[in-house]
């Protein structure tokens, strides 16, 4: 078991690692602690973005905490990636759920939330069978309705939800329309990692594109980074480079607002 020094101003991503092994292989608690307590601040500053210092803001943090304990006890430390990629949508994800579960049985119509959860389980069965997002048609066959009633519901939760979680995009390898439903919390693994890359899209936007690249193919095909150079054409220095200039910039993205 390590020796839990004294905690730093700051942690190294090598130091994180190394806590969140030490908590994972021995329940080290001083280890849980020291991480809580280093990422604490993001977790406040996660929590104001979506209660503005409302009535709900202690519950919110207290949400957001559940989601950093979470990323903790899921991390996979072996691949060697920074945290904090992973730990930033695992705690809006937690936020996101909490505030949707909080209205969505207040004022949503039954009509719509029966139909909602059924075309959230058709999403989850369709995309397990073909390996990809179903269409809108593809939904609407799979429960029997028509496309617009499909698109109608979709709509319809848009409205009640917090922030959009169920929403219909382009897909833009082909044009056609894909449904997106996020499902955030204990999930099957393969359904977490869709949810995982969805609620990062919400802070990628302050990336350019060539760090979007970067952080897709290193966090997201779990690539290195001589691979990474060897699919943008550049060097495994300047790899390294553009991902730590990325996820500095994650990290002030999930800052904004405060």
């Amino acid at each position: 078991m390590m020796e839990i020094q004294s905690q730093p101003t700051t942690l190294t991503k090598e130091d994180v690692i190394k806590l969140i092994a030490e908590f994972q292989q021995n329940q080290c608690n001083e280890a849980q602690e020291r991480l809580v307590d280093y990422y604490k601040n993001l977790v406040y500053s996660i929590a104001y973005r979506y209660s503005k210092g409302g009535p709900m803001h202690e519950d919110i943090i207290q949400v957001g905490m559940l989601g950093l304990l979470g990323a903790i006890r899921r991390y996979d430390y072996s691949i060697g990636n920074a945290f904090e990629p992973f730990a930033i949508p695992t705690i809006v994800g937690e936020i996101k759920k909490y505030l949707r579960d909080k209205t969505w049985g207040i004022h949503v119509p039954r009509r719509i939330k029966d139909l909602g959860g059924k075309i959230k389980l058709a999403i989850e069965e369709l995309t397990d069978h073909l390996q990809r997002s179903p269409k809108i048609i593809e939904i609407a066959n799979h429960l029997g309705l028509s496309e617009e009633e499909v698109l109608e519901i979709m709509d319809a939760k848009n409205n009640y939800r917090v922030s959009s979680l169920d929403d219909v995009v382009e897909n833009s390898s082909d044009g056609s329309s894909v449904a997106r439903i996020e499902s955030v919390g204990e999930v099957e693994q393969g359904y977490e990692e869709t949810e995982r890359r969805l609620v990062l899209k919400d802070i990628f936007n302050v990336l350019n594109d060539t760090e979007k690249s970067v952080i897709h193919y290193i966090f997201g095909e779990n690539l290195n980074q001589k691979d990474t150079g060897e699919r943008l054409g550049i060097s495994q220095m300047h790899v390294s480079r553009i991902k730590r200039q990325a996820i500095s910039k994650l990290k002030q993205a999930a800052f904004l607002d405060t």
